[in-house]
């Protein structure tokens, strides 16, 4: 029964792999469609097929238009473009030569449903926006525009090598697998071998001399045999990865899981892109994820630089084909290789054969041995290669120009440990002597490295030798047991040469790596503790310069997502405003470059695909939802380097710190665009609230004195005959009662506005409160009749510096507030006190006094206590006594008193002199 019950829940949709399909689909949608008629070689047609299938489609009505296409003097191919659009191509010139190419440009601005795109694997001029075709092709698919093109299977980069070795020519334009591997359709125009030759013969693919000499090398028949079987094994293999999609998408059997991963070892010699491609060739035939990793161990560290570019190469030509790229560093590549191998479950490793002599295996196990000893369950594959592609073989002769110091001084502690032991020679036994040699040999080590320290080891045997054994001064030995001696004397001193160099390797490497993290987390926090984009852009721009020894500028958009000139360049470790900047690091031809990287989201100007001619290098500052700008990195004076300046940038370590420094920059960036729109949206409810208060308020409180003059000057109007004197003026007094009450609650609003902007100018004048709080209470007379009012001022009080009008408003105020929560017929308290540096004035009520919670609240715009919802006005009196007494630089606070009521409390500074 349960076994019955587990058979759906087996076969139900795994939800990550669902949402990443529609995230596809999604992606798919938003690109245009990429076709690709292929070929085995050049004259088999895939031209002449585009151009008529554009036709066909133009009868449809699709809007084609021939973006490029090479005739190569074929009539019957420039036959077909009668009635197609072509865009005009562009004008590059180059050493003096003004050549064509295809118009990205034009292409992106007209906009068509369908370009049509000849050779996708061609080199383009120096000049344009990306070294490679096929890179202008992804540009026009990102902008959601359709593209034909036509490829022939030599350009295919992972069977560069396997051409290369059939027809002995060494294809220089190829096309990552990743691009024929994403097309959306690939069409195989095929022709027979015997067919092409006589196309070739009869001028029909190229014209003249070239026709011969194409047939006497790359035409030759076998070589066409074997182009087209790897042609036709190229689209059976896309046949099949469409029929696994296709199965996978409609469930008719259970999704693949990729069960196999792969890891390929990149090495320094040339073999190592062969390795490469064939690593690729397998992870595509097992449908498998695969790696490339490069370990630098010590020895390879002292590589001619241009080895290592090498090595950079073929990183970089592993990512174009799909794999991820580790760099490593260990004193073992074996194991270091296994350990990753370990860690990303990996079940095959490929490495290249060794092409070193098998004598040498025999005094050290080549990496392959070590590889099958270490991989336990991991299968390892090894690559041939060709005599040609010899394995490099690191120096390991120092440079005597930085060496021959250290050499000098290991045999300055040989003299000075020769010199400790001749007095020693007579009172101790000499297998003591030799310990001190063996000292020599650990200080040497430890002070000048491992060559020095060998040198003294050897140095230190022979010195023991010639001086302390007899026969003296002599290197002859007597005592055979010497010799054992001295086999153990200088095994111990290579040992602790050794294990010294060693531990100086390794302490070097923490300390890069501490610097590293250091960086990193002195990144994070300075991130964190900033608030504002200008600070973020300082800390990234500051830590970028420190780590790169480079020139650095962050880069933002404005409103309308248009890059503008640097917000904060920095360059020698000072970081500038704009303000300050004389020249602009990032000249004005190049903010177009920054644009495509933020427009596109990916690397854009120096070592990278696209506009590698700028001098220097821009990376978007990617988040998770949106990018949030640029940093633009130039190394120092790449003008006069370019080598080494690119080289800096495509150091694959230096290059993630660069990425991982960005990706947390966009992450704060981001952080604080979204807290801004939230402090905005915040804002924005609290005004729409606002707004609906005092619409709410508006309309009840206007209500009741409109209706009360409307309905008096009704009766006034219809029945003024009738109405006696009296009468008539108690209803002008009503209108007059209520007009002042709305000029009240008018002005109030005025107030409000006119405070709130901090605008206000203060009259200030020497004033006696006791004098302010008589005019108040005679001004309000009328309203407190029927009242006990109680002052308590001291005589001696001081003048206070205020605005009267504004204080009397206060006043006026909280008296009104007393009024209209508190029985009729209750006491009110006003009193004034001095208090260190200022006045005190209080008013106290024997009302209910305040509902809990709301002695903050009462100062609030529009707010308006329990007792007070019966009461007219718009609850902005309490407010306005909070913007007045802050404008003159005192404090208003609201309290229940002791024995009940309320009261409240404002102070008015005093000048330091009174103050005190």
């Amino acid at each position: 029964m349960s076994s019955r019950m587990a058979g759906p829940a087996d076969e139900r949709p795994d939800p990550d792999a669902l949402l990443a399909r529609v995230r596809e689909d999604e992606a798919r949608a938003r690109r245009g469609r990429l076709k690709i008629f292929f070929g085995a070689a050049a004259g088999v047609g895939k031209s002449y097929a585009m151009l008529e299938n554009a036709r066909r489609l133009r009868t449809e009505g699709v809007d084609a238009v021939v973006g490029y296409v090479e005739l190569h003097g074929r009539a019957e191919t420039e036959a077909l473009l009668d009635g197609l659009e072509m865009l005009p191509a562009q004008t590059i010139g180059h050493r003096g030569i003004g050549l064509r190419e295809f118009d990205l440009n034009g292409a992106l601005a007209r906009h068509p449903a369908l370009v049509l795109v000849d050779e996708l694997a061609h080199t383009n001029v120096p000049g344009a926006r990306h070294p490679k075709r096929w890179q202008d092709v992804e540009e026009l698919l990102q902008a959601g525009i359709d593209v034909h093109t036509t490829m022939n299977v030599q350009h295919l980069e992972s069977l560069n090598d396997v051409v290369a070795q059939i027809t002995g020519v060494h294809v220089r334009e190829t096309v990552p697998d990743v691009v024929f591997d994403r097309a959306d359709e690939v069409e195989l125009i095929d022709l027979p071998p015997d067919d092409l030759i006589v196309r070739l013969r009869e001028g029909k693919v190229y014209g003249g001399e070239k026709s011969a000499q194409a047939l006497g090398e790359f035409f030759r028949k076998g070589n066409l045999i074997a182009l087209r079987q790897l042609a036709l094994r190229a689209t059976a293999d896309r046949v099949d990865a469409a029929m696994r999609e296709y199965r996978e998408r409609h469930a008719i059997a259970a999704p693949w899981v990729a069960g196999e991963r792969l890891l390929v070892c990149v090495g320094p010699d040339a073999l190592s892109e062969r390795v490469v491609r064939a690593a690729r060739r397998l992870a595509f035939a097992h449908h498998a994820q695969w790696l490339a990793a490069y370990v630098e161990t010590p020895s390879l560290q002292r590589l001619p630089q241009e080895t290592r570019d090498r090595v950079l190469r073929t990183l970089k030509l592993a990512e174009q084909l799909g794999a991820q790229t580790e760099n490593l560093s260990g004193d073992s590549v074996a194991a270091e290789l296994v350990a990753l191998a370990n860690a990303r479950n990996v079940s095959k490793i490929i490495v290249g054969k060794p092409l070193k002599p098998r004598w040498r295996d025999r005094l050290k196990r080549s990496l392959v041995d070590e590889l099958i000893r270490a991989s336990g369950a991991i299968d390892v594959y090894v690559i041939t290669g060709e005599e040609g592609e010899a394995s490099v073989t690191p120096s390991r002769i120092p440079k005597r120009s930085s060496q021959w110091p250290a050499y000098a001084r290991s045999l300055a502690v040989v003299v000075a440990a020769t010199l400790v032991c001749l007095p020693l020679a007579e009172r101790i036994d000499r297998i003591n002597l030799a310990m001190v040699y063996l000292l020599a040999t650990a200080v040497a080590a430890w002070r000048f490295g491992r060559g020095p320290s060998v040198a003294s080891a050897v140095l230190g045997v022979l010195a023991f030798d010639f001086l302390f054994v007899p026969p003296y001064y002599s290197f002859a030995v007597s005592d055979t047991q010497y010799l054992m001696t001295f086999a153990v004397m200088l095994a111990t001193g290579l040992m602790i040469s050794g294990l010294t160099a060693f531990g100086r390797r390794q302490a070097a490497v923490a300390r890069s790596r501490e610097r590293r993290t250091a960086e990193l987390y002195s990144l994070s926090r300075e991130l964190a503790a900033s608030r504002h984009l200008d600070d973020l852009a300082k800390v990234l721009v500051r830590h970028v310069v420190a780590t790169m020894d480079c020139e650095a500028a962050v880069l933002l958009p404005d409103g309308d997502r248009r890059i503008a000139d640097p917000a904060h360049f920095c360059s020698r470790g000072q970081v500038r405003s704009q303000g300050s900047v004389n020249r602009l690091p990032v000249p004005g031809n190049e903010l177009g470059i920054a644009q495509y990287s933020f427009d596109h989201q990916e690397m854009a100007g120096l070592g990278t695909g696209t506009l590698a001619g700028a001098d220097a290098i821009y990376l978007p500052l990617k988040a998770l939802h949106r990018c949030v700008g640029v940093l633009g990195v130039r190394p120092h004076d790449p003008g006069s380097s370019p080598g080494q300046a690119l080289r800096q940038l495509q150091n694959p370590e230096q290059m993630h710190l660069l990425e991982t420094f960005t990706t947390q920059a966009a992450v704060a960036m981001e952080r604080v665009l979204l807290a801004q729109a939230a402090q905005d949206a915040s804002v924005e409810v609290e005004s729409e609230r606002m707004r609906n208060v005092l619409l709410s308020s508006i309309s009840h409180d206007f209500r009741t004195p409109l209706a009360t003059i409307v309905g008096s000057a009704s009766t006034l109007l219809a029945d003024e005959a009738r109405l006696d004197e009296t009468r008539r003026r108690v209803l002008l007094g009503g209108m007059l009662d209520e007009a002042t009450r709305m000029t009240r609650l008018v002005g109030d609003l005025l107030d409000l506005t006119r405070l709130s902007s901090g605008k206000i100018a203060l009259r200030r004048d020497w004033a006696s409160l006791d004098e302010l709080v008589g005019a108040v209470l005679a001004r309000m007379d009328e309203a407190l009749s029927g009242r006990e009012i109680a002052i308590a001022m001291p005589a001696d009080l001081p003048l206070v510096p205020c605005d009267e009008v504004l204080v009397a408003q206060v006043l006026g105020n909280l008296l009104e507030n007393a009024l209209k929560h508190t029985p009729p017929g209750t006491a009110i308290e006003v009193g004034a006190e001095t208090v260190p540096g200022a006045i005190r004035v209080r008013l106290r009520d024997h009302g209910p006094g305040l509902p809990p919670g709301e002695e903050e609240r009462v100062f609030e715009k529009f707010h308006r206590a329990r007792a007070e919802e019966a009461q007219s006005g718009f609850g902005l009196g309490l407010t306005i006594c909070k913007y007045i007494v802050e404008a003159h630089g005192g404090i208003i606070a609201a309290s229940n008193a002791p024995g009940g009521g309320a009261e409240f409390a404002f102070t008015l500074p005093l000048p330091e002199d009174l103050a005190a």
